[in-house]
């Protein structure tokens, strides 16, 4: 096995953080290996979601490392951190509401290989079929589940090797929930897709997690 299969492709060590003077982290310690998903789960204020952040130097760690496949990617710039290979579907979705499906989708490839732009297109459009019928629509008519899958699409057309989500059940009627972790699961099993997922609905998070 080489030395890349061995090592975490992602370490966080004695990170913290903060917003102003308020700390937000104190001394995280983390591990995700390849292939995992890795699943926090805790109550609003808990830092989860600041932890997530901070993996792309939003706020940056004030203490401590944050090492992505062997490369130290503490302060990098948020940009820099991307091209490496890790995407983030934050909390919210925060999709660009006066765009269109497909505009949002075509952002989230923007550091991408071009070359495998249509194949990827071709992958999200199987895994979220209404994409596919609403790619002309705005994305701020969408629904909210619409508009999740929409997030987590832009995200895997960046082709990431370590995907961050953060609270994708948040507001979601549980049979889109449901279709959500499907794919997620459907992501990690056929793809060897790393995730780290934040999330407060426990039973869909544990049962994911691996």
């Amino acid at each position: 096995m080489s030395a890349q299969a061995e090592r975490p492709l992602l370490e966080i060590r004695g990170v913290s953080a903060f917003y102003g003077k308020i700390q937000a982290l104190r001394d995280v310690d983390m591990t995700v290996n390849r292939g995992e998903i890795v699943t926090m789960i805790g109550a609003n204020g808990a830092g989860k979601s600041t932890l997530m952040m901070t993996i792309f130097g939003r706020p940056r760690a004030r203490t401590g490392r944050i090492i992505f496949d062997g490369t130290d990617i503490t302060g990098m710039p948020a940009h820099e951190i991307a091209r490496m290979g890790l995407a983030q579907s934050p909390e919210g979705r925060r999709i660009f509401p006066r765009m269109t499906v497909m505009e949002n989708l075509q952002m989230g490839a923007a550091l991408a290989d071009p070359e495998y732009f249509d194949e990827d297109l071709r992958r999200v459009f199987e895994l979220f079929p209404v994409l596919e019928k609403r790619q002309n629509q705005r994305g701020g008519t969408l629904s909210g589940g619409e508009q999740q899958m929409l997030a987590i699409a832009r995200a895997l057309m960046a082709r990431p090797r370590f995907l961050l989500l953060d609270e994708p059940s948040l507001g979601l009627a549980p049979l889109l929930v449901k279709q959500i972790f499907d794919v997620i699961r459907e992501l990690n099993e056929e793809e060897k897709l790393t995730v780290f997922l934040v999330e407060q609905n426990a039973f869909h998070a544990l049962k994911l997690a691996h």
